[in-house]
């Protein structure tokens, strides 16, 4: 503990070292003898239970005491105040049990050890707020211990043996596939060829992991003279009077029931993401297109060679190299924004920063900035880009959020990060080396470099790396274009962060060992008949989550917001279909609002009363009331309220499509969702942000990172650590392949949180 006090008191600076030298892989994975090790990890562990030991007596006070009418205790079957307190003393003499077979042991595995393994998992993926859930779920499986006969207990598991995901999709399972992997770096032309395949198609889908990207895909289909359909999940355009139409849609929304020639599943990278991977494993297997066209990062080749073999589709690799050379510069902004050149783009990580930069850059330097983010409408998005993309005008900035790193069509010359750190609904963390990547890699004339694919595919013997019809070898190089494009440029706005984007330039990130799944609908309403009616639905998904088999290359998905969902409308008696479909919605679930909002339409929906936008009172209309000669517009509190009610929107948008009887106002939440987004284009642009303010929020968030990489590590250590976020168990030697259990892993733009991108 001293040592992370001290740790603490360490400036901004000194803190970010400390982390480059403690995420640094050669001085981590120095192999100290067996007998420091063994003490140090036992250190690690006592320090480790004393932090589950306290966190658990938070989780008894938030549960509350006994009462004759706590519906969760009646539903646990505890019978009394007494009755629950000789369960809490048990549960920490399990507790204790658990921790002393790790220290003295070493069995920290999910098989030998499960209660430690949950509880060193949670925390790695979730911090205090996880290992607090993961507690609560384990006290609740402890006193439904006895509840269940060996035979209920054994169809239980039947149930959850999600080993063989490919077999949730029958008919996707008897077609003959050719899967196309296009793999590069960003800027390699990869996606530009999947789409033409895709346009000389008859049918076809394009499935992204942003409705911004979506909507861009829409509009150039729509240009083309192509009909087309978008689908998100707060917006659906169907074109009339036509049979066959290509679809671009978010993956999430991505039509699993419909033939098509072609489809094309962007990101694909995304398939190892805990929380949104699950839609794209969900596409890869079950989209039923003759050609399966997958672009993305060279970090996911065996992964997808592996599920191709499994369910027998042929997998032809495309391997793309840069069109244009990428370089880290030596020097940073210094902090200067007079430093700035035309085509510069500045990338932060909330619509709060985005505008105060513009703010702050146009006023320092009297030259005009566009900004581009996630939560913006898609017309307004095309607009700011091609300001920003055209030369012959006076935007000669971009800000953005780091949903440019998802492919948006930009002409960037150079992109510097305002931060290393951004916020991940937990708190501030360090970027990884695949979003700096992803990110930095969008520097450098993108357009320009598509002309020139188009250029080159046009001459004779010009090679194609992708190609509508099947390649003859198993694996194509596009040919080397550099001389093509002209280069980009890659730096940071504060000194202190150029260390960490520089040097994961020259960093490879692990390949992508699994893919994301969770279990569909069908198999959690079947797995909910085994348990009695008044059982919340949160613990039987957290049951149903821990007792799952999973082979690989599959993991299971965090299901971490789901599971907060299943609380939010437990009250609300509904059929467990209802439930199920409540669990997607694009709900910011810690938020305490979102909560009482998503609970609101659920009562609605159990009740099957109106559901119209004007009778809900959780839904805060009166927010745009507030005109802006009103000194309370430009105040962050009225920010912050008019957020929360976009969100509202959003939600409501969602469920129009899914209950259409009940959330019955959709084209007027339309007209409020217009109104409300250029009242926060307007009252973010009149925050008053100063620099010095930037810059010392800056610092603060390095340290918050710093800080917490630091407090993980005063519990576990290295090995420990990296195992959890690789996803598997490195504690469980001699499994067989398929049979190794992976990690359950648990939890601002480019992640929203939202299942309606």
């Amino acid at each position: 503990m001293k040592s992370f006090l001290a740790a603490r008191r360490l400036s901004p600076a000194s803190m970010f070292h400390v982390t480059r030298r403690f995420r640094s892989t050669s001085s981590w994975k120095k192999a100290p003898d067996r007998e420091t090790k063994g003490s140090t990890r036992k250190k690690n562990y006592s320090m480790f239970q004393q932090l589950v030991e306290s966190r658990f007596e938070r989780v008894l006070v938030d549960m509350g005491k006994w009462t004759a009418e706590h519906s969760e205790y009646r539903s646990f079957k505890v019978t009394s105040q007494q009755h629950l307190i000789r369960e809490s003393n048990l549960f920490l003499l399990a507790i204790k049990k658990a921790f002393a077979r790790a220290s003295l042991n070493g069995e920290d595995g999910r098989d030998t050890n499960p209660l430690f393994w949950n509880l060193r998992n949670a925390f790695v993926k979730g911090d205090t707020q996880g290992l607090g859930k993961e507690l609560k779920y384990s006290f609740q499986a402890f006193l439904m211990r006895s509840a269940f006969p060996k035979a209920t207990s054994e169809l239980q598991a039947e149930l959850a043996d999600l080993r063989y995901p490919f077999e949730w999709f029958p008919a996707t399972r008897v077609m003959q596939r050719t899967v196309h992997l296009h793999v590069g770096p960003t800027n390699s032309g990869k996606t530009y060829h999947a789409l033409k395949a895709l346009e000389n198609a008859k049918t076809g889908i394009y499935a992204g992991p942003l409705r911004l990207l979506a909507y861009e895909i829409y509009s150039r289909f729509q240009a083309k003279g192509l009909p087309v359909a978008l689908l998100t999940g707060e917006e659906q355009r169907i074109p009339e009077n036509v049979d066959e139409y290509f679809t671009s849609c978010t993956v999430e929304m991505s039509p699993i029931g419909k033939k098509v020639d072609v489809a094309v599943i962007d990101e694909i990278q995304m398939i190892g993401d805990p929380h949104r991977g699950a839609a794209w494993t969900q596409a890869v297997l079950g989209i039923q297109a003759k050609e399966l066209h997958l672009c993305g990062e060279e970090r996911t080749v065996d992964l997808i060679k592996e599920m191709c073999e499994r369910i027998g589709d042929k997998c032809i690799i495309h391997h793309y190299k840069r069109l244009s050379p990428l370089r880290t510069m030596k020097e940073s902004l210094d902090n200067d924004f007079k430093h700035l050149q035309k085509g510069d783009c500045v990338v932060t990580f909330s619509r709060v920063s985005i505008h105060s930069l513009k703010n702050v850059i146009e006023k320092e330097t009297g030259r005009r900035c566009a900004v581009v983010y996630g939560s913006l409408p898609p017309e307004t998005r095309a607009q700011q880009a091609a300001l920003f993309n055209e030369p012959n005008n006076d935007y000669d900035f971009l800000v953005a959020s780091d949903a440019i790193g998802m492919g948006l069509n930009l002409e960037i010359k150079r992109v510097i990060f305002e931060s290393s750190t951004k916020f991940d609904g937990i708190g501030h963390r360090t970027l990884t080396i695949p979003e700096v990547k992803q990110i930095g890699g969008r520097a450098g004339r993108y357009k320009t470099a598509n002309q020139a694919i188009q250029t080159a595919a046009a001459q004779p013997g010009a090679q194609s790396g992708a190609d509508s019809s099947p390649a003859k070898d198993p694996e194509t190089t596009a040919a080397s274009p550099a001389k093509w494009g002209t280069p980009g440029y890659v730096t940071t706005l504060d000194e202190q962060d150029l260390e960490h984007i520089a040097a994961s330039f020259h960093e490879e990130a692990p390949p992508i060992q699994a893919a994301a799944i969770q279990p569909p609908s069908f198999i959690i309403e079947r797995f909910c008949s085994f348990f009695p009616p008044q059982t919340p639905f949160s613990f039987i998904l957290s049951r149903l989550r821990e007792i799952s088999r999973i082979s690989n290359p599959f993991f299971m998905a965090a299901l971490t917001d789901e599971i907060g969902v299943a609380e939010a409308i437990q009250d609300y008696p509904m059929s467990i279909a209802d439930r199920c479909t409540l669990l997607y919605a694009p709900v910011t679930i810690r938020e305490e609002a979102q909560q009482r909002l998503i609970a609101a339409m659920a009562k609605c929906i159990s009740t099957s009363t109106s559901g119209h936008l004007l009778d809900i009172p959780e839904i805060d209309l009166e927010a745009l009331d507030v005109e802006e000669t009103d000194p309370a517009f430009t105040d962050k509190t009225h920010l912050l309220r008019l957020e929360s009610l976009h969100k509202a929107i959003v939600l409501y948008l969602w469920l129009s499509y899914r209950f259409e009887g009940i959330f019955v106002s959709q084209q007027l939440a339309f007209h409020v969702n217009e109104l409300l987004q250029a009242k926060i284009e307007r009252c973010l642009d009149q925050l008053n942000f100063t620099f010095e303010a930037r810059k010392a929020f800056r610092a603060r968030q390095r340290h918050s990172a710093t800080r917490r990489d630091l407090e993980m590590g005063k519990y576990l250590e290295h090995d420990e650590v990296e195992a959890v976020e690789a996803g598997f168990d490195a504690a469980l030697p001699g499994q067989d392949a398929h049979e190794k259990q992976p990690v359950a892993a648990n939890d601002d733009e480019a992640k929203p949180k939202s299942k309606s991108l």
